[in-house]
């Protein structure tokens, strides 16, 4: 096809790519046996690293808790909130709510007078002005990241009455660094652990009637960064919140527990998995589990112990570490827990009971893989002592029967008098109510 006797543009450019391909099927053909061969081979499988390696790396990463030094920031996170800054709005008497009664307490149904909120906009410098104002609901854009991809991460703290009617926080800083850990994994801004430490404890003590008279219940405290850039591109948040709030509880689990708590172990069903973010506190983390929950409940049990991998290791119980007290196969005595290799929360609690233990020196004490089949030849051969579980929530609770492929497997955690799980529990919480004194109690002024 021709204009006034000319090729017309398509033409001329369709002949252009067909001269270029011919010439490029040359090439490759002259080349095909020497260097093209030589530039595409594949780099000889020795070079490559191997999952075992990987692993053995990641068994070995210990740095969750990067206290003791300023934190460091992303280059581009902006200007820092401090508690200097702090601006406090406090609630109308008609906004305040009658305080409970402590005997009647469930887990995270009733919140406080107050909340403690910032703000982050890149574009605007970083953290702004921090506040503390009344209870009330968030206004966020429908397009939110939170919204979209889950783009959040809270921490779960408790603030204590202690005997001599002093309030305390159980090792703040180490849910601080847990809590910037897993915002720099979110793409979401850290701040500054101190400073946001000080605005809770203000935040505590403005609300402090709410923090139950007795040692039977505590104030749990949630802080939690969500991302709220009103974009639907999956992308860091340019825009962000920190809030707390608030809550007075008892016991985690409903009603008076006078036993051990009861497991399903199904290796059908993985909390997290290498490379993810399992130890991280993230609430995608907590949604895929909730399925598995009612699963076991219906069948009768009132947690999971996750499992994973071929060999079924075991990981975490509910949202528990898990601890195993046993006489190894050496004739020792030996309290073990999973390593922090990416697959389970470096928990608080699970922390400060390794710390305990090893200070006390009275067993060996160890931070390594344990699978079912180690277990359950354990159990068998009546070398199992206890099982617990540990957390902020629930602090200790006792294990004693856990279903795993069609069988019972019962633990004899509430036969021992001198139990592990016991002591470590009654000491944790004297510390925390003040029986003892202890650095690891941070009181508020």
């Amino acid at each position: 096809m021709s204009i006034h006797g000319k090729k017309s543009l398509p033409y001329i450019v369709r002949k252009v790519f067909e001269i270029q391909h011919k010439l490029y099927q040359q090439h490759v053909r002259m080349c095909s046996t020497g260097r093209l061969q030589e530039a595409l081979k594949i780099e000889d499988e020795q070079d490559f690293p191997k999952i075992n390696d990987l692993k053995a790396q990641a068994e070995e990463t210990q740095y969750y808790y990067p206290v003791g030094k300023s934190f460091k920031h992303e280059p581009d996170v902006g200007e820092q909130f401090t508690y200097s800054q702090l601006r406090v709005r406090l609630a109308g008497p008609h906004q305040l709510q009658p305080k409970p009664d402590a005997d009647d307490l469930q887990f995270g149904k009733l919140f406080t007078d107050h909340m403690f909120k910032a703000a982050y906009h890149k574009r605007l410098g970083g953290w702004q002005t921090p506040e503390i104002c009344p209870m009330e609901n968030l206004v966020i854009h429908p397009a939110a990241k939170v919204l979209h991809y889950a783009v959040e991460l809270f921490e779960g703290m408790k603030a204590f009455r202690g005997v001599d009617g002093k309030i305390r926080l159980f090792r703040p800083e180490l849910n601080m660094a847990r809590m910037n850990a897993s915002a720099q994994r979110s793409g979401l801004p850290s701040f500054e652990p101190e400073e946001f430490i000080k605005c809770i404890s203000r935040l505590v003590s403005i609300d402090q009637e709410w923090v139950p008279h007795t040692e039977s219940a505590s104030l749990y405290i949630r802080p939690t960064l969500i991302g709220i850039e009103p974009t639907l591109g999956v992308a860091s948040s340019d825009s962000a919140l920190l809030y707390a709030i608030l809550s007075p509880v008892g016991g985690y689990f409903a009603g008076k527990q006078t036993g051990g708590v009861s497991l399903l172990a199904d290796p059908r069903f993985t909390r997290s998995w290498p490379g993810g973010v399992g130890d991280k506190k993230m609430g995608s983390n907590y949604a895929g589990t909730i399925h598995v929950q009612k699963e076991a409940t219906k069948q009768g049990f009132q947690q999971v112990l996750w499992l994973y991998g071929d060999d079924h290791q075991v990981t975490e119980v509910g949202t528990m570490n898990v601890f195993v007290f046993m006489i190894n196969e050496h004739g020792e005595r030996e309290l073990i827990t999973p390593p922090l290799n990416g697959l389970i929360l470096p928990g608080i609690v699970r922390h400060s009971i390794l710390g305990l233990a090893r200070q006390e020196n009275q067993f060996k004490v160890t931070e390594r893989k344990i699978t079912m089949h180690e277990l359950k030849k354990a159990i068998y051969e009546n070398r199992v002592l206890e099982m617990f579980g540990a957390g902020t929530a629930c602090v200790v609770s006792p294990i004693e029967r856990i279903f795993y492929m069609g069988e019972n497997l019962l633990i004899p955690t509430m036969e021992n008098s001198d139990s592990v799980w016991i002591q470590m529990r009654n000491t944790l919480l004297d510390i925390q109510y003040g029986r003892v004194k202890h650095p690891w109690a941070i009181e508020i002024d």
